[in-house]
């Protein structure tokens, strides 16, 4: 079951603080955190999503160095949860890559901090993972995905429910948090 379920780690179209459209830079630790956790629990790959020339040079550099560079022959670990990540430009991209890999389109299901009416449960994507599909489980960096991107989604994840009233995970252990509550025991 878990390896019919995608992470997709979106830079683009996602929003700034003031609820602006931006593309985000990618970040060293989400690459590394996301993989680790999706190798943990069997993703089926981990894909980071950005238009930016310069970040998909950088993902690739990182990449080279853990894959097949020096820090995969020091820490082989960790070249195995990078072997999962894809870069591509759209997340069309990554919609198309699983459909060809698996003959399904994938469950696009975007993930947001923001409360819907319209979401689904974790336990109802559980459920999805059982049918024909794979689904492909959408995380926005920055403040999250765009709404526009969001209203394109086949369905948005209900948010992780907070103890208080702060509510800025990293996306790291948002992620984590999820796959855990998605593929756990």
């Amino acid at each position: 079951m878990a390896e019919r379920l995608f992470v997709a780690l979106v830079h683009h179209p996602v929003v700034d603080k003031n609820g602006e459209p931006i593309a985000s830079a990618v970040t060293n630790l989400d690459l590394h955190d996301i993989a680790r956790a999706c190798r943990t629990y069997g993703v089926g790959g981990y894909y980071v999503v950005t238009p930016l020339d310069d970040q998909q040079r950088l993902v690739h550099q990182i990449l080279d160095h853990w894959l097949s560079g020096a820090g995969g022959r020091y820490n082989p670990e960790r070249r195995e949860a990078l072997e999962l990540v894809r870069v591509t430009p759209t997340f069309a991209g990554a919609v198309d890559d699983i459909a060809a890999a698996t003959g399904h389109r994938p469950v696009c299901v975007a993930t947001s901090a923001r409360p819907r009416a319209d979401g689904v449960t974790c336990r109802q994507v559980r459920g999805m993972l059982d049918g024909p599909a794979p689904v492909l489980l959408a995380f926005g960096t920055a403040w999250g995905l765009a709404d526009g991107f969001m209203d394109k989604a086949d369905h948005i994840l209900e948010p992780i429910r907070m103890a208080s009233a702060y509510n800025h995970l990293s996306v790291r252990s948002a992620v984590a948090i999820l796959l855990d509550r998605l593929l756990g025991d």
